[in-house]
């Protein structure tokens, strides 16, 4: 085991053993090895998934060796599939590699519960009637799917899912669980042992920021009829507060207590999304109720009683200037709460295990103990099927998308020689368009020279009939958008492609491991200005 932990350490640093486990055990399916899915693989095999399995019945071209860095010369003529399948398992030979030399839109066509066997599948360069189908498949048999294209300098990455719970959702900026404003019976008693008058100057130098604000704190509600700072006025009074405290200057607890003082203001109980989490309806548990929602209808039960309105203490304290024996008795504190926490969350998760009929110690203390540290943090998403999407996308959205004013007018932007900011908006639709395009003409707009005219006319008349469809009546593409996307003529670009794959071999190492929180909507990169967006259709 030690030789993986060497070769993956800075991935470990990031998602853990745990994490790691997960992708090591995942089998990825990936449909059409071009430049984008080679490239989204690519990422994968590198970070050590299970074993992956491509499918592609084309023949590498010379057009393939100016995109793809996964075949060379001497590949021309052979299985793309199995050259890039080859390389691939060049990169990392701890992945099972295999390939199938078949057209994906056949496989979809002709045998679905092919899909079945995976934990993920990797859809590139489909056009939608495919996507409509393989996500019906993968939706029925409950396997995440996640479309990726590239087409000329713009790119799309959609997951669909029915659901995706994540436990560990590691939020860049999330306020310490430290209960200032509440201390708990424990914490108040330790507080009061330490007194912040002392004439020890080494004592009062080295008093954590934490006693000193429960203290503060008590202090200010017991002059104010129990309510804490509100206004800013009054925020500013209770830090002079503290100011007075300091025996000198330089005492950079109470520097530390002034800064953090904010804390003691944040609102008490929980936040609005773990409130609509925890009134979802899968907390009526059941015995096909999966782990996630079973842990989430005992923690409804501990906010309603034990928790007083509130989640598992977390337990951890953050750095900062104290004496060494002051900070290891806090951290006991802290420690000594969150264990006494998890073991009534433990016993009601038992108890809801035993009473949907389920082995009451089929989720592990493990599982449960990292539930209740990141019960704040929790996240459920969900998503709409591909195809209801597309057919009725959000309407009002949609609208906002194409003509909202905050993204400036078509007139401005010609003014700066520069297409208008709504381009994200303006692609989604034209490669909507181009789909019905290659439907009606068996080939996409800008395909073949000498044809370029005829297809952007083509290509506009497409567009609008598609917006009407979606009811955009009287919405319209900008024509410079319209001849950039016939002059892209379904062209893969290895340098979007690059870009594309990243963000779709990120979104599966969300899903695969559950951390982190996977992107929501349709994500559309601009590569004419580099710049990207969700559409939440």
């Amino acid at each position: 085991m030690a030789e993986p932990k060497v070769k993956y350490d800075r991935q470990l640093r990031i998602w853990g053993e745990k994490g790691q486990a997960a992708l090591e055990k995942a089998s990825i399916c990936l449909l059409n090895c071009g430049p984008t899915g080679s490239e989204t693989l690519k990422n994968l095999v590198l970070g050590g998934v299970g074993s992956i399995t491509i499918v592609d019945g084309s023949k590498v071209e010379v057009g393939d060796l100016g995109n793809n860095f996964m075949v060379d010369e001497s590949s021309v003529g052979q299985s793309k599939a199995e050259c890039v399948c080859a390389f691939l398992q060049e990169l990392n030979d701890a992945v099972k590699a295999k390939f199938i030399e078949e057209h994906p839109e056949e496989l979809i066509e002709t045998n679905p519960s092919f899909f079945s066997q995976f934990t993920l599948v990797i859809a590139t360069q489909l056009v939608e009637d495919s996507m409509v189908k393989l996500d019906r498949i993968c939706r029925e048999a409950n396997i995440i799917l996640i479309f990726a294209r590239s087409y000329g300098l713009m790119g799309l990455v959609r997951i669909s899912v029915k659901e995706h719970t994540v436990i560990e959702s590691k939020p860049d900026h999330f306020l310490d669980d430290l209960r200032l404003n509440d201390p708990w019976p424990e914490l108040r008693r330790f507080a009061e042992t330490i007194d912040l008058n002392t004439t020890d100057a080494v004592v009062h130098k080295h008093t954590p920021y934490i006693i000193i604000l429960v203290k503060m704190a008590e202090e200010w509600t017991n002059m104010h009829g129990g309510k804490f700072p509100s206004t800013r006025e009054e925020k500013k009074q209770f830090k002079d507060l503290i100011k007075s405290k300091m025996s000198t200057v330089d005492e950079e607890n109470y520097k530390e207590a002034m800064e953090a003082s904010f804390k003691v203001f944040s609102p008490v109980g929980i936040g609005p999304n773990l409130q609509k989490i925890i009134n979802d309806s899968c907390t009526e548990v059941d015995s096909n109720s999966s782990d996630f929602w079973v842990m989430v209808a005992a923690l409804k039960e501990f906010i309603a009683s034990e928790g007083g309105g509130e989640t598992p203490l977390e337990g951890s304290i953050p750095d900062m200037t104290s004496s060494t024996e002051l900070y290891v008795n806090l951290q006991k504190t802290y420690q000594a709460k969150a264990e006494a926490d998890f073991l009534v969350m433990e016993q009601r998760v038992k108890n809801l295990l035993k009473k949907i009929s389920r082995d009451p110690a089929s989720i592990s203390k493990a599982n449960i103990k990292s539930f209740c540290r990141n019960a704040r943090k929790l996240a459920v998403c969900r998503y709409r099927l591909i195809e209801d999407e597309f057919n009725s996308p959000a309407q009002p959205e949609l609208q906002k998308y194409l003509t909202d004013e905050d993204y400036g007018t078509l007139q401005e932007a010609n003014t700066l020689k520069v297409l208008p900011e709504n381009t994200a908006a303006g692609l989604y639709i034209l490669l909507r368009a181009a789909d019905r395009f290659a439907a009606n003409y068996n080939k996409f707009p800008g395909q073949f020279d000498g044809e370029m005219d005829e297809d952007i006319s083509r290509l506009k008349t497409t567009a609008v009939g598609l917006l009407n469809d979606l009811g955009c009546n009287g919405s319209s593409v900008s024509e410079d958008l319209i001849n950039e996307m016939c002059r892209y003529g379904a062209s893969e670009l290895h340098v979007v492609a690059a870009f594309v794959g990243g963000v779709a071999s990120q979104e599966v190492i969300k899903l695969i491991t559950r951390q982190f929180i996977p992107m929501s909507g349709t994500f559309i990169f601009n590569g004419i200005d580099h710049k990207s967006q969700l559409l939440l259709l």
